[in-house]
């Protein structure tokens, strides 16, 4: 469903860590939602707890859970982490987005 580069997954254990959540039994919250210059933006945020309507997908030992609204916005997608100089943090590479903005925090279908 969503895969986590080795880039992706080193950062997020340390950010987890660094705000007191656990990359072994913590998730890492992947969602979609109305906005951004595109029509539609990622939201990624970290969690302890599970909704009934969540799909739970892991990863590079990464648990991802993913709202069932989600689901098909977000199929096949993968999760990297760009750092340095002219990095831009977490990047979204979507098969399903037909077009991206500039900053690639927002995507259409």
């Amino acid at each position: 469903m969503i895969k986590v580069s080795e880039e992706a997954k080193k950062k997020i254990a340390a950010l987890m860590s660094e705000e007191g959540f656990n990359s072994l039994t913590d998730y890492v919250r992947v969602g979609v939602k109305s906005g951004g210059c595109s029509g539609l933006s990622y939201e990624l945020k970290f969690d302890n707890s599970t909704a009934e309507s969540d799909k739970i997908f892991e990863d590079n030992d990464i648990k991802i859970l993913v709202d069932k609204r989600s689901v098909l916005y977000l199929a096949g997608t993968i999760l990297e982490y760009s750092g340095g100089l002219n990095g831009k943090g977490f990047v979204f590479n979507n098969p399903n987005a037909q077009r991206t903005c500039g900053c690639g925090e927002s995507f259409s279908l």
